[in-house]
């Protein structure tokens, strides 16, 4: 991987775009609100953007850090090849997070956000044979979810080809006894629809824990709900919220801004 120069002496918001400059402080906004809601572990999993106005690069967490230690001058810009183009930490990336994230932002053009988690209630359902269940209207929202199943530790390159064909043209994508995966159009997007996935898994290992019958609604009613949830249907999600997110992190600590 070619490391490009880093500019010593100068802050990494002088040597980026404006536009590059915002993606990055929102960047390090979802950070924060995944911890915050408590959706890590650790410093594994990645969220990544791609860079406005640069069709093949993206912007993905230095491996080392904490999410709640994410800030908008620490993230490694790559491109889709893995070469590192700006990285103004000490750190590396993880590998497979570029494999992840390099391979469908590199398939889905619609995209400019990926959202991978390891959660408890995400992981466990990822390992139920009955996939996501539509229990409550948060679930229905994903009645439509991919599923890729589990291939080790994704570090090869070969496996890209299989996530992408899973993946398609959904939003959400369930992989098999590994966690969950998001993608959106803006970072804003993407981090309410991982909100709302692991709150549907949450509701499923609650309800199946309870050992009574389940009130399951009809496939009419569950396809109905699911088309309401479809961005052109009523609005693109996660946006009108997001202000107020980022206010809820200014009054907690608003170092993601630096």
């Amino acid at each position: 991987m070619a490391l490009h120069s880093v500019k010593k002496g100068k802050s990494v918001r002088a040597q980026v775009s404006g536009e590059e400059w915002e993606t990055r402080v929102d960047l390090a906004a979802a950070y924060r609100l995944v911890d915050l809601y408590g959706m890590t572990e650790m410093s594994a999993n990645h969220i990544s953007a791609r860079v406005p106005g640069e069709e093949d690069s993206f912007l993905i967490n230095p491996y080392g850090m904490l999410y709640d230690q994410m800030h908008a001058s620490c993230f490694v810009k790559l491109d889709l090849a893995g070469n590192v183009l700006f990285n103004p930490t000490e750190y590396g990336v993880n590998r497979a997070g570029y494999v992840i994230h390099s391979a469908i932002h590199g398939a889905r053009h619609d995209v400019d956000c990926v959202i991978h988690t390891h959660t408890v209630a995400g992981m466990a359902v990822s390992a139920m044979k009955c996939g996501l269940l539509p229990l409550a209207q948060t679930s229905m929202r994903f009645a439509r979810i991919a599923y890729h199943d589990y291939e080790g530790v994704a570090v090869n390159l070969e496996e890209q080809q299989r996530l992408v064909r899973d993946l398609g043209d959904h939003t959400g994508m369930i992989l098999r006894n590994h966690g969950l995966l998001v993608v959106g159009a803006s970072i804003p997007e993407a981090f309410n629809s991982i909100f709302r996935l692991e709150r549907a898994c949450q509701v499923q290992i609650a309800a199946l824990s309870c050992n009574t019958e389940l009130q399951m609604p009809s496939q009419d009613v569950v396809d109905a709900s699911y088309r309401m949830y479809l961005p052109e249907t009523r609005r693109r999600f996660g946006v009108l919220e997001w202000p107020a997110l980022l206010a809820k992190l200014d009054t907690i600590d608003p170092s993601y801004r630096d």
